[in-house]
C-alpha cells in the first residue's frame, strides 16, 4: 500500500456538499455571537457602553471586560520571554493595539441580531499614533506595552566572519527584502461552538489543527480539570497554520456560554478573516553576502526584523524559524544571523504554510541568485559549488539544525532537465534579438523542517474483521482518512478499506499533539505503523499462547496467524489493541524549483510559462494527496510571488477587507506545472516520511522572482518587491 495513489475517501463526502463543519453542527438551544471591534489600530480605550445593545429584541447578552474582569488572558504560545509583561486579554481593557481588536461580546438569538446589538455599542478610543513597520517600531519612542521595548525578543545565531574576509572577498553582495503579511485564506475561516454540560463541563466543537492543546489551554485559563472538557473538531476548511492557536475571541465565547448556561457559537466571517489574527509571514530582512570569484560563498549575515503584530503570539517564534534555516542548501563556512521580534500595531501573526522556511529561502536564494548575474556565472553552477555534499550528512548547520539527509544536486539536475533550460536558453535569446517581450528562467533549491515533537497512535483488531487506526494527529484536509490506513493495511497487509482512522476528538483519542509544521503522516504515520507492527506481535504472542506452540513456530500472513495446521484470524483474537508514542528528530525535506516567465515591459504584468517544482519527501505513502498537496502549496507561493498583501492606511487601518482588495490566485492564474520527485528516506524513522506540502510555498516565490530578475537583466535584487504587481513591475522593467 505504500506508494498506492489511492484517491481520497473523504472526498465523495465533501464534494456532494455532505461534510459536516462547525457552522453544520446542530445544538438545541445555540445562541450566536459577534465581537464588537476597535476600528483604530492603536488607541486609549475610554468607555465602552453596551446598554444600547441590550435594549435590540433578541440580545441575550453584551459584555465588555468591565462586565466580565475576571475574563482569562490568551494563553501564551511561542517564545515565552517575548510574552511577557505583554499579555492579550481575550477583550480589550484599557489600550487597543491593532485594528479590529476585540473590545466586547454581543450574544443573540442569531447572527442578524447579534450584529444589529454589536452595530449598536458605543466605544470611545482616543487614538495613539500607529506603527506600522517594525524597523521603524524597533526605533520609535512611542511604546505599545509602556515602559517596556517594542523589541519583544532578541536572538542571535552563529558567528559572524573576521573583518578581513568581507575586505578580501571577491564580490560583496548587500541587499534588503521584504516579506510581505499575508491572510491565511483558508476556505473555512475560523469557528467555534461551545456547549456547557452537566456537572460545569464543556463540549467544544471547533475548526482547530490541534485539539487537545485546546483543551490543555482552556482548561487552564478557566481552572477546569481536562478531563471535563471534551473537543470535537469536524471537518475543518483549510488551516495553513492559523488554527492551531487559542484565540481571544475563543476565550470569550467560552465565558459566554458558561455565564449564560447556553451554548454559543461564533463563525468569524471573511472580513474578520482579513483583518486578523492571525497574518502570516511579515519580516524586513538586511542580507550580506561574500564570495570568492569563482561564486563560493565566503559569509553570510542576515539580520531580521520581524513584525510580530500587537501582541507577541505564535508570530514571535517565526523569526527565529527562519533565523535556524538561513543557510538553505549550502555550506558557509561563516553565518551570523540576527532576529528581533517586533510588536507593531498590526495583527498578530502566526505561522503561516512554511512558517519560517520561505522567508530564508527567499533571502538566501534571490542573493545566491544575483551572485551568480553579477559574477557572470550559471546560477545553476554556483548552487553546485555551494551544495552540501551528499556525504556530509547528518550535517550540522551553524545555526543549530543538523540536517538528517539530502542530495541537493541531483533535485536541481532533475529541475534542469524537466524545465528544459537548453530550450528556453534558445528562445530568451531569439526574443531579444527580435525586441519582443522578453523571458526568463529563475531557479530555487531550499531545504526545509518537517515534524517536531512526539506523537500518538494505536490499532485495534476488531471482532468483525475491521481496524480501528486512532491517531493524535488532527486533518484539516489533508487525507489523513485515506493515507494513515494505507499505513496500518500496508503492516497488517490487509484492504485499506477495512481500516477506520478515528481522530480529532479528545474523548476518543487519549493525547495527541495534532497536524502541523509538515508532521502528520512523518510523525503520526510512523507512530501508527510501529502500533500495527506491535500489534502483529501481540497477534504472534496470543495465537502461540492459543495453539500451544513456541511463538517462532507462528507465521502471521495477511491477517492470519499460521501455525502448523491451524490458523487464527486477527478477529478471532479481537478485541486486541497495540499503542505506541513516536517522537524522532526533525526531518529536513528538500528540492529545487525552476520557473520560466514572460515580462511586457509596457504593462509590468508577468506570465508564468512553466514551472518545474522537485521535491523530496522520502518515502510518500499516497503519491496523488501529495501531489494535491504540492499543488495547493505552489498556488499559494504564486500568490506571495505576484498578488497577495496586506495593506494598511498610515493610521493603520487594513485597506484588504474583501477579496476584491486582498488578491487570490485561482485556476485561470494555474501556469502549466510539472511536478517531479527525488527520494532521499528519512533515516529517523521506519516509515521513512518527511513532511510533505508546505514545500510550495518555499520554493516558487523565488524561483519567480528570479526568473523576472532574469528576464529584465537586473542586478538589483530589491527592485523586485513582492508581490510583483504590474506596478511594481512596470516600474522594474523601467
Amino acid at each position: 500500500m505504500i506508494g498506492a495513489r489511492l484517491p481520497r475517501r473523504e472526498d465523495a463526502r465533501l464534494v456532494r456538499g455532505a461534510g459536516q463543519y462547525v457552522a453544520d453542527v446542530r445544538v438545541a438551544g445555540c445562541l450566536d455571537c459577534a465581537f464588537v471591534r476597535s476600528p483604530h489600530a492603536h488607541g486609549e480605550l475610554r468607555a465602552v457602553d453596551t446598554s444600547p445593545a441590550w435594549a435590540v429584541p433578541g440580545v441575550h447578552a453584551a459584555w465588555s471586560h468591565a462586565d466580565l474582569p475576571y475574563l482569562p488572558a490568551t494563553p501564551p504560545m511561542g517564545d515565552q520571554r517575548s510574552i511577557e509583561g505583554r499579555p492579550w486579554p481575550a477583550l480589550a481593557s484599557d489600550r487597543v493595539r491593532y485594528y479590529g481588536e476585540p473590545v466586547a461580546i454581543v450574544v443573540a438569538d442569531d447572527r442578524y441580531v447579534a450584529e444589529d446589538g454589536r452595530d449598536a455599542v458605543r466605544v470611545r478610543i482616543d487614538p495613539l499614533p500607529a506603527l506600522l513597520d517594525p524597523t521603524e517600531a524597533a526605533a520609535s519612542d512611542v511604546r505599545l506595552f509602556p515602559g517596556l521595548s517594542n523589541v519583544a525578543a532578541e536572538r542571535e545565531f552563529g558567528q559572524a566572519a573576521a573583518a578581513e574576509v568581507w575586505h578580501g572577498a571577491a564580490m560583496l553582495i548587500d541587499a534588503r527584502y521584504r516579506q510581505q503579511r499575508l491572510v491565511h485564506t483558508s476556505i473555512e475561516p475560523k469557528a467555534i461552538l461551545v456547549r456547557p454540560d452537566s456537572g460545569g463541563g464543556l463540549t467544544i466543537w471547533v475548526s482547530h489543527q490541534a485539539p487537545h492543546r485546546l483543551r490543555t489551554d482552556l482548561a487552564g485559563a478557566f481552572g477546569l480539570d481536562e478531563q471535563r472538557i471534551r473537543v470535537i473538531v469536524p471537518d475543518v476548511g483549510g488551516a495553513f497554520g492559523g488554527k492551531s492557536e487559542t484565540w481571544p475571541e475563543y476565550l470569550a465565547v467560552v465565558a459566554a456560554a458558561r455565564r449564560l448556561d447556553r451554548p454559543v457559537r461564533w463563525l468569524e466571517d471573511r472580513a474578520e478573516a482579513l483583518a486578523g489574527p492571525p497574518h502570516g509571514r511579515g519580516q524586513n530582512q538586511r542580507v550580506r553576502l561574500a564570495a570568492d570569484a569563482s561564486g563560493r560563498i565566503l559569509a553570510y549575515d542576515l539580520e531580521i526584523d520581524a513584525d510580530i503584530g500587537g501582541y507577541p503570539h505564535t508570530g514571535s517564534f517565526m523569526p527565529m524559524a527562519t533565523s535556524m534555516m538561513a543557510t538553505g542548501a549550502y555550506a558557509i563556512p561563516s553565518v551570523h544571523v540576527r532576529t528581533r521580534a517586533v510588536v507593531t500595531n498590526s495583527a498578530p501573526t502566526a505561522p503561516y504554510r512554511g512558517a519560517g522556511r520561505p522567508e530564508a529561502a527567499a533571502a538566501i536564494e534571490r542573493t545566491v541568485e544575483m551572485l551568480a548575474r553579477r559574477l557572470g556565472l550559471d546560477p545553476a553552477e554556483v548552487r553546485r559549488r555551494n551544495f552540501i555534499a551528499p556525504d556530509a550528512f547528518p550535517y550540522r548547520t551553524q545555526t543549530g539544525f543538523t540536517y538528517d539527509s539530502g542530495d541537493y544536486a541531483a533535485a536541481l539536475e532533475v529541475a534542469l532537465r524537466e524545465v528544459d533550460v537548453e530550450h528556453w536558453r534558445g528562445e530568451q535569446s531569439l526574443r531579444r534579438a527580435a525586441g519582443l517581450k522578453p523571458i526568463g528562467i529563475g531557479l530555487c533549491t531550499y531545504v526545509e523542517r518537517s515534524g517536531t515533537g512526539e506523537e500518538f497512535g494505536a490499532v485495534e483488531a476488531c471482532p468483525d474483521g475491521t481496524f480501528i487506526a486512532v491517531s493524535g494527529c488532527c486533518s484539516t484536509g489533508q487525507g489523513h482518512e485515506t493515507s494513515f490506513p494505507q499505513v496500518v493495511a500496508d503492516v497488517l497487509d490487509v484492504d485499506p478499506g477495512l481500516v477506520r482512522l478515528v481522530e480529532k476528538d479528545t474523548a476518543a483519542v487519549p493525547r495527541g499533539v495534532g497536524s502541523y509544521a509538515s508532521r502528520s503522516m512523518q510523525i503520526g504515520g510512523a507512530a501508527l505503523l510501529r502500533a500495527a507492527t506491535k500489534l502483529v506481535s501481540a497477534a504472534r504472542q496470543r495465537s502461540a499462547e492459543l495453539l500451544s506452540v513456541p511463538v517462532a513456530e507462528v507465521e502471521y500472513r495477511a491477517g492470519s496467524l499460521i501455525a502448523g495446521g491451524h490458523s487464527l484470524t486477527l478477529a478471532d483474537l479481537a478485541p486486541l489493541r497495540a499503542e505506541d508514542t513516536f517522537g524522532p528528530p526533525e526531518a529536513f525535506p528538500f528540492g529545487a524549483y525552476a520557473a520560466v516567465v514572460e515580462v511586457d515591459p509596457e504593462l509590468g504584468d508577468v506570465s508564468i510559462l512553466r514551472l518545474v517544482a522537485v521535491d523530496d519527501y522520502g518515502v510518500v505513502v499516497n503519491p496523488l494527496i501529495v501531489d494535491g498537496q504540492g499543488y495547493g502549496s505552489i498556488v499559494q507561493g504564486i500568490g506571495q510571488a505576484l498578488y497577495e498583501g496586506v495593506r494598511h492606511g498610515a493610521d493603520g487601518v487594513p485597506e484588504t477587507l474583501s477579496l476584491l482588495d486582498y488578491l487570490l490566485p485561482t485556476v485561470a492564474e494555474l501556469p502549466p506545472l510539472r511536478l517531479a520527485e527525488t527520494c532521499t528516506p528519512n533515516p529517523n524513522t521506519p516509515l521513512g516520511a518527511k513532511g510533505a506540502g508546505e514545500a510550495g510555498c518555499i520554493g516558487a516565490p523565488p524561483a519567480i522572482l528570479n526568473a523576472v530578475a532574469d528576464a529584465l537583466d537586473l542586478v538589483d535584487p530589491t527592485a523586485l518587491p513582492m508581490p510583483l504587481t504590474p506596478s511594481a513591475g512596470w516600474s522594474a522593467a523601467r
